[in-house]
């Protein structure tokens, strides 16, 4: 069955750091385009950061840049997002996505744009 399995969520004070991570079954990532979503208590999934699949460039929300990191391992079928320096606003639910094939970058941060979903990993920072 193909599907995602994000893990590496948990509480954490404001300043401190996470690591997340997600991992594929019965699907390669070097065809997938694919990103990490949150989404916190009564708000709309909010797209944390994504891969351009075309040349590897990553980006990331403006409310997460500079402290947050995504990276991906094609060959182990992992993708980590190392958040650092977190906030009580980043609390929410963490989610990776996947989508064959690319996804285009003007949609790239649009939930409805991926086709597969881990089942989210909770992250709380205590202020």
């Amino acid at each position: 069955e193909v599907q995602l399995q994000a893990s590496g969520g948990g509480l954490v004070q404001a300043g401190g750091s996470l690591r997340l991570s997600c991992a594929a079954s019965e699907f390669k990532f070097d065809d997938y385009s694919i990103a990490w979503f949150r989404q916190a208590p009564g708000k709309e999934h909010e797209a944390v950061s994504w891969f351009n699949r075309r040349d590897g460039t990553t980006y990331y929300a403006d409310s997460v840049k500079g402290r947050f990191t995504i990276s991906r391992d094609n060959a182990a079928n992992i993708l980590d997002l190392q958040m650092n320096s977190l906030k009580p606003e980043d609390t929410a639910v963490y989610y990776c996505a996947a989508k064959k094939n690319r996804v285009i970058l003007s949609a790239a941060r649009t939930p409805e744009s991926y086709e597969i979903w881990g089942q989210g990993t909770q992250v709380t920072v205590s202020s």
